[in-house]
């Protein structure tokens, strides 16, 4: 009986750890989680109020990036810009809106021909984007995050 007794204690302390349950750090889940979706894919992209009745995901980043290019040709076309020769060149903005809505210009790439024909594009591409509407970001996960885009500017002047 003693014998018995004695297996039955070491069954009894060797299966303790079957029952024991297993911590489940926090922190390792957030990062395996994190690790598992796309970071340069969003739910939404970012609107204006003109577009937020769009639901289609693609159509809505076109309006988004239409009414910009509205607004800066737009701009651009009332002013007086005088040039010695003709001017054909695409500039690539490099815009950032940030998980408030804000927008920032990163980059502006400009053919040194155009920087020469109009010396202050520069600034007046910025100016363009000041009066812009009220953006809202763009939607990851029910979070609003900060997005990047590059939009294309066709410039003719002849």
């Amino acid at each position: 009986m003693n014998r018995l007794a004695y297996i039955f204690l070491i069954i009894l302390l060797t299966s303790c750890n079957y029952f024991e349950k297993q911590k489940v750090n926090s922190e390792d889940l957030l990062e395996e989680e994190l690790q598992t979706f796309n970071w340069n894919d969003v739910d939404t992209y970012p609107t204006f109020d003109s577009c937020n009745s769009i639901t289609a995901k693609q159509e809505s980043k076109m309006c988004f990036q239409n009414s910009i290019l509205f607004h800066v040709n737009d701009f651009l076309g009332r002013q007086k810009i005088v040039v010695s020769e003709d001017v054909n060149d695409t500039i690539r903005l490099k815009l950032i809106i940030d998980n408030n809505g804000r927008l920032e210009i990163e980059h502006i790439s400009i053919k040194p021909e155009t920087q020469n024909q109009i010396p202050h594009i520069d600034s007046l591409l910025r100016q363009s984007l000041k009066g812009i509407p009220r953006i809202y970001p763009a939607i990851k996960r029910g979070q609003q995050v900060t997005t990047a885009f590059e939009l294309p500017v066709i410039v003719r002047i002849d």
